[in-house]
């Protein structure tokens, strides 16, 4: 491998003469330009033909559409809408959108998923907008998977109904039901959805994007797309339309008996008609004629009489043995019809006649009664056209509100297919994110993964361009979700199908149904193994091109359409099938050169098709484009191909789309990264022991090839494989070593920053632990407090009530003790003892506690007590008893005193007395 300067030089002395081969393009080229060898620090090619700019490094976007200034706006038109319709047929997008699609629960909801996938014309705005309604539907599967299901409403005899009850036809009774259907579903998804927003009031906000949708106009097929304000909660409804059709109509379409009178009547003699005509044609008249006249009125027996004796009259003249007979109804209308033999000789008409089939008559006398019949049966129809005559003067004065409600549906259904599709596939919503300008804000600065597992090919400081990690394919997945179910299908037939036959004692192969079972398991079990493996496609903003190298079927073109469909899948609305988050810039239009575009109608080979579409590509590209190129440079000389393809990337780099992926397996063109900050290497990883690709992304370092080693695996000849490592050269060798060097240190760097980022995340994880922890800790305390302040309280409390309760108790027994006799009865008192005078002091000393207790909270001291402390010796008043008392004792430190009142000694506060 080479440096791109060196490189450059080598190219320079290289003399090119283009080949003579002519091309038939629509790209038209300079009368001036002439075939010239090859300049110094020059890349002229046979591209020249092709309208592709000589000189691609230093064009400017501008300037390489030059090979188009010659054709006028209907041209360029023309070729921009080949070149995208090409980019999409690559990308396979036709297919994701039938995928998307079948989840539509109409037939006109599926055409306008179509039509709305395919259309690819939003703009920013838009395309924000309907990821809005797509999660908005989201939100209401979630809620209730019933709410929006579509199955039960036919929108084309929907469509058709309004057309006739404009056109002032009469509807049918399949049409009218089916508009009955669609009034009865908006009537039940308002009162779901009321219902959801009473039980959760948050839903609200969540299935306001449905509010306003842009609706595809199914009056031109579904491609207009109108402005409509759509109120989910202001549906058009109309109970009375849908009580008069149910009232009519039965479920299949068909009128009932009871719609009018005429009706019943009419029906009930052609019913009457029908069915005694066969009965009495087999049997005799007599006896038919008395068992019907119990049923139906003397005319309408007459009449069966008649036909039937008429018939039997026929058939019985005729019927000799040789030609068999019978009464059948042909198009309404009672004939004899003959078996093969010869003709009959009653008067009649003939119906049809043909050989090998017999012959069909109707009797000339017949003819009378079977217009009667006909007439009855013209009756109903009658009665019928004008049962539906009314209906269709109903709709008519709700036709407007039916069509209305019709597009909202429609679209609906077109949001709730989307909703499913990403519901069912695992998708994400993307973050989409405008840049005008390469210098605009892409993202924050850091994008935290959700999942410990992700390896970040970058340090989580810089900015990306485009973050999906654990992107997949969405066809691969799907096709694996699919022949998944098949086989666990499959399974379950086969398991069930043997139950039945050993149940019922059939005779079966124990042996031989067991192993297939058996077989059915492990295919089972190889495809939950086999799921598509992701890959993380994580681009930092600063990068325009991103050139992926690796092996064949490694899987550098898979990653290539899955960026490229999550782009448009994110401008169309749908989610992308990626793990959160998912963040992209908007790309305006997504162009692709993939696979082989070689045309024998059009004289191009591989290598000029592919210049053709880059052509085409370069000059349709914009600012804010996304370029997808598949194997750039191949299909030609190896050295003339790398310094094309490395000019055309430069190209795009300096002046051209957003972003560019380009796959390759030029090894000159991985030196970009090194001469050019826009570019970014990145390749498929290689299991080097298994020698078979891993489908993984390694960033940052450029890949190899490995075709030897492909080879290998696929069983090629130890000699052949020998030979071409010889061939291959040594320096081409020691550069592999090199290569295969970095890319196991990139590998071990990347395990040991996923390593240090799960130990960081696990210190986070603790310190957030332990923070937690300590507030609890701090918490806990704090109640604990509180409750033992709370105990401490309730006990003061009732300490203090039992001392008061005691108090009172002492008080009314002292003052019974001390009370002085009357007059009338003085009786002497015996003096105390002096246990009884103990006693008692202790009792009041109690008291003038308990009192002092009460006496804090009520007492206020006075500004004597604030002015000066009492000595021994003073006299102070005692402010709870209303008596005076000596200090004998004072205590400062404690704020207390004792105090000597009779015979009593308190203790006191200095708060509890007055000196």
């Amino acid at each position: 491998m080479i440096s791109s300067a060196v490189f450059r030089s080598a190219v320079a002395v290289v003399p090119f003469v283009p080949t003579t081969t002519t091309t038939t393009t629509t790209t038209r080229v300079s009368a001036s330009t002439k075939r010239k060898p090859a300049k110094p620090n020059s890349a002229k090619f046979s591209s020249i033909r092709l309208g592709f700019p000589a000189t691609l490094k230093a064009v400017s976007h501008c300037q390489s559409s030059t090979s188009l200034d010659a054709i006028d706006e209907d041209e360029k038109t023309r070729v921009r809408v080949r070149v995208l319709d090409s980019s999409l047929r690559v990308l396979e997008w036709d297919k994701v959108c039938d995928a998307v699609s079948s989840f539509a629960g109409t037939s006109l909801g599926r055409e306008a998923s179509k039509q709305q996938l395919r259309s690819l014309n939003q703009t920013y705005e838009e395309s924000l907008k309907l990821l809005s309604e797509t999660n908005a539907a989201v939100e209401i599967h979630k809620y209730n998977n019933a709410i929006l299901d579509f199955t039960g409403i036919d929108t084309l005899l929907v469509r058709s109904a309004i057309d006739n009850a404009r056109r002032a036809s009469t509807v049918d009774g399949q049409e009218a039901m089916a508009v009955a259907a669609l009034l009865q579903f908006s009537e039940a998804l308002q009162i779901n959805i009321r219902a959801a927003i009473k039980e959760n009031a948050d839903l609200h906000k969540r299935f306001m994007p449905l509010a306003e949708m842009m609706v595809f106009d199914v009056t031109v097929y579904l491609y207009s797309p109108i402005s409509l304000h759509l109120q989910i909660l202001d549906c058009f409804t109309s109970k009375s339309l849908v009580r008069s059709i149910l009232q009519v109509i039965n479920e299949d379409g068909s009128i009932k008996d009871s719609a009018s009178p005429r009706l019943k009547q009419a029906r009930w003699r052609v019913m009457n008609l029908e069915s005694k005509i066969v009965q009495l044609s087999d049997s005799e008249p007599c006896t038919s004629s008395a068992a019907s006249s119990a049923l139906i009125d003397e005319s309408m027996s007459k009449f069966f009489l008649q036909l039937s004796q008429l018939m039997n009259a026929i058939i019985a003249n005729e019927n000799n043995g040789t030609t068999s007979l019978e009464a059948s109804n042909i198009n309404g209308r009672w004939c004899v019809k003959s078996g093969i033999g010869p003709m009959t000789n009653f008067n009649g008409l003939l119906l049809s006649s043909g050989s090998g089939t017999g012959n069909i008559i109707e009797p000339v006398s017949a003819v009378p009664l079977n217009n009667e019949l006909l007439e009855a049966k013209s009756s109903v129809a009658d009665a019928e056209v004008e049962v539906l005559s009314e209906i269709t003067e109903k709709m008519k004065m709700d036709v407007d509100g039916i069509e209305n409600l019709l597009r909202s549906v429609i679209e609906l259904d077109v949001v709730s297919a989307r909703a499913s599709y990403g519901l069912t596939l695992g998708g994400t919503c993307p973050d989409l994110l405008l840049v005008d300008d390469e210098n605009a804000p892409l993202s924050p600065q850091s994008i935290p993964p959700k999942d410990n597992s992700l390896k970040l090919p970058y340090s989580s400081i810089r900015q990306w361009k485009l973050w999906l990690p654990k992107a997949h394919h969405p066809l691969l997945l799907q096709q694996h979700r699919h022949n998944l179910q098949e086989a666990r299908k499959d399974f379950a037939d086969a398991t069930a199908d043997f139950r039945r036959r050993k149940m019922y004692q059939e005779n079966i192969s124990q042996r031989e149904i067991t192993q297939n079972i058996q077989m059915l398991r492990e295919k089972v079990t190889q495809l939950e193994k086999a799921h598509p493996v992701p890959v993380d496609i994580l681009i930092e903003k600063k990068t325009r091109v991103l050139l992926i190298t690796g092996p064949n079927t490694g899987g550098k073109t898979i990653c290539l359409k899955a960026v490229g469909l999550a782009a448009i899948m994110a401008k169309a609305g749908l989610y992308v099938l990626c793990s959160e988050p998912a963040r992209m810039p908007w790309f305006d239009s997504v162009f692709a050169d993939i696979g082989d575009d070689q045309s024998l109608f059009q004289s191009l080979s591989t290598f000029t098709g592919h210049l053709r579409q880059i052509s085409d590509i370069q000059a349709n590209s914009t600012s804010q484009s996304l370029v997808l190129l598949d194997e750039i440079g191949a299909g030609t000389n190896p050295l003339e191909g790398a310094a094309l393809g490395m000019s055309i990337l430069e190209a795009f780099a300096n002046a051209g789309a957003l972003l560019t992926i380009a796959t390759t397996h030029h090894g000159e063109l991985k030196t970009l990264k090194y001469s050019n900050e826009g570019f970014e290497n990145a390749c498929m990883e290689f299991d080097e022991i298994n020698l078979k690709p891993t489908y993984k992304i390694l960033w940052g370092i450029p890949g190899r090839s490995n075709a030897v080693n492909i080879a290998e695996r696929l069983g090629l000849p130890r000699v052949i494989l020998d030979d071409a490592r010889t061939l291959y050269g040594a320096a081409s060798a020691e550069i592999d070593e090199v290569i295969s060097e970095l890319e196991k240190f990139k590998q071990d760097v990347e395990e040991r920053v996923h390593e240090a980022q799960h130990f960081l995340m696990l210190s986070k994880d603790l310190h957030e632990k332990l923070l937690h922890v300590q507030r609890k800790l701090n918490g806990h305390v704090s109640d604990l407090r509180y409750k033992k302040m709370q105990q401490i309280s309730e006990f003061a409390s009732k300490a203090r009530s039992s001392l008061h309760r005691k108090l009172q108790q002492q008080r009314a027994s002292a003052r019974q003790t001390f009370q002085p006799a009357g007059p009338e009865t003085s009786v002497p008192q015996p003096p105390l003892s002096s246990e009884q005078s103990t006693a008692a002091s202790n009792l009041l000393t109690v008291e003038t506690k308990s009192t002092t207790i009460e006496a804090v909270k009520q007492a206020s001291p006075g500004a004597e007590n604030k002015s000066r402390v009492p000595i021994v010796g003073d006299v102070v008043q005692v402010s709870s008893l209303g008596t005076k008392g000596t200090v004998v004792k004072v205590e400062p430190s404690k704020g207390e005193i004792v105090v000597q009142a009779g015979r009593l000694k308190l203790k006191l506060k200095f708060s509890d007395i007055k000196i």
